[in-house]
């Protein structure tokens, strides 16, 4: 059991879920303000992606990034900013030619991939630790062991800490390679992202199986998508890790009942209480993690 449990709050992904939410966060605004309404109900870090304000759709554009960022900053909140580095990386297969890439499909190579942090220096970023078959149909989430270690050194050399990603074993067999190669400042933290079509699934068996592979001193956070959101904060807090929430992940506050950010931190702050841990403050958060106040 972890007695001292960081909640991270994802606020709005850049998945398909424009639309399936009336209040989805989509402007900068938007997506600033519910990292604030996160910090308000509990949650010490803010993952942020960004939308493209007329369509809702993910993408990478800096002068987004750039937005949110100045809005959150500019309150004095002491809320952790961790900017996703995993857009640029989407591949769409054409089945009918598979030398052809279908629309939909962003790659660019690692520097590109980190403008935003270069330019934003958040607390956190997150590098996805390998390929994935992203969902059904014909996407691949494309993250090569070269592109990887690219951006690993850079965020080192901008005192960014990565929080390395890992969809399935093969992953965080990975993410330990760029550990040992000193790519990595201690203490490396690592999100087990659990049930996402067709990495690992969100099961008590496979996030103990990632947890009891990690290197000593890693400090780790797990989450579940959709229904298993909750369930697998308990399971991180019980098997000593970290949580994640949020609409990245999870539209539902209960079935049928459309959530916020706020009210999923909160549901999930109750969880790890009545566990008998408590969640700390982005203050505590930073001596964990060993991040420095900016």
């Amino acid at each position: 059991m972890n007695p001292n449990v960081i909640v991270s709050c994802a606020v709005t992904g850049s998945g398909d879920t424009f639309g399936k939410h009336p209040d989805l966060p989509v402007t900068p605004k938007q997506i600033a303000d519910a990292a604030l309404e996160a910090r308000e109900a509990g949650a010490a870090i803010a993952h942020i992606h960004v939308r493209d304000p007329e369509t809702g759709a993910g993408t990478r554009d800096p002068a987004l990034y750039r937005e949110v960022v100045e809005r959150i900053r500019d309150t004095g909140s002491d809320v952790l900013i961790n900017l996703t580095a995993g857009m640029g990386g989407d591949l769409m297969v054409d089945e009918d030619n598979p030398m052809n890439h279908a629309p939909g499909t962003d790659l660019v190579d690692a520097m590109t991939r980190m403008v935003h942090v270069e330019e934003l220096r958040p607390d956190l970023c997150t590098l996805d630790c390998g390929t994935l078959n992203f969902g059904e149909g014909s996407s691949v989430a494309v993250n090569t062991p070269s592109s990887l270690r690219a951006m690993a050194k850079r965020a080192m050399e901008l005192g960014v800490k990565p929080e390395m990603e890992i969809f399935d074993t093969g992953h965080l067999w990975f993410a330990k390679t760029m550990v040992l190669e000193g790519l990595i400042a201690g203490p490396p933290m690592f999100q087990i992202c659990l049930g996402i079509p067709y990495g690992a699934p969100a099961d008590t068996a496979h996030m103990m199986t990632m947890r009891d592979a990690l290197p000593e001193g890693a400090v780790w956070a797990g989450f579940g998508i959709s229904r298993m959101q909750m369930p697998m904060v308990a399971q991180a807090a019980i098997l000593g890790g970290h949580v994640r929430v949020g609409l990245e992940d999870n539209l539902y506050l209960e079935r049928g009942v459309f959530a916020s950010n706020g009210q999923l931190v909160e549901k999930a702050v109750r969880i790890v209480r009545d566990l008998g841990a408590q969640t700390v403050t982005p203050a505590d958060a930073r001596k964990i993690l060993k991040i420095e106040n900016a």
